[in-house]
């Protein structure tokens, strides 16, 4: 029987699930992890696929940061292990756990220990209405970034293609990072369906893949 894989990038998914279903919790992790699987099932619909051809669904994420950082303005000290953040990426990956064909898998998260300008404190010091004399801690952020994930995402695809284990694969992605991976698998006679959740894609990603599917609602 024919067999689809169904990879969620999940940083990506979590930004994009705060846009497309903005009526509901963001913060409730039971729903969002229920929504990842009701998903899957719409992809498998879409495609005239039974629920049986769903071989496994693979959710790429990291543990949340649990330091404690001393603020740059304020110089308080914040431990970011008992933040609403952090907490609410322990319940979702327990609750993905929990998922039926579902498999959590972890990289790291690598931060240097300091704080840098949010991305739109640098466009408000541009245009002039923030000054440098006005920043304050919520004008920062953690400097830090996954690891391992997009590597673990690559693995997998590789894995899937090389032991025949799925005639289909689905990245709900959003970058261009699984280019290698995607290329490769197609090599192997996988069809390869990239998700980006109606996020815009550059024009030459399009030749790297076998379609292009969002199943989620297209936010306004």
């Amino acid at each position: 029987m024919s067999s689809t894989a169904i990879l969620v990038d999940g940083a990506f998914f979590l930004a994009r699930y705060r846009k497309v279903w903005g009526d509901r919790d963001a913060n409730d992790a039971r729903t969002v992890a229920k929504t990842v699987f009701g998903m899957a099932l719409e992809h498998l619909k879409v495609l005239d696929r039974p629920r049986e051809a769903l071989y496994r669904i693979f959710f790429y994420d990291c543990p949340p940061l649990e330091k404690v950082l001393v603020k740059p303005i304020s110089g308080e000290s914040l431990d970011f292990s008992r933040t609403t953040a952090a907490a609410f990426r322990r319940d979702l990956h327990d609750q993905l756990r929990r998922q039926r064909k579902m498999a959590l898998r972890l990289g790291r998260l690598a931060d240097r220990g300091e704080w840098k300008l949010k991305h739109q404190a640098y466009q408000q010091l541009r245009d002039e209405s923030l000054f440098w004399d006005e920043l304050g801690d919520e004008h920062f952020e953690p400097d830090m970034r996954q690891t391992q994930v997009d590597m673990k995402i690559g693995i997998d695809i590789a894995a899937l293609a090389y032991k025949k284990q799925v005639d289909q694969i689905i990245l709900v992605a959003g970058d261009a990072d699984f280019i290698p991976a995607a290329k490769l698998a197609r090599y192997e006679g996988i069809d390869f369906i990239l998700d980006p959740m109606w996020q815009g894609i550059a024009p030459d990603l399009h030749e790297h893949i076998d379609g292009l599917q969002s199943v989620c609602p297209r936010p306004f």
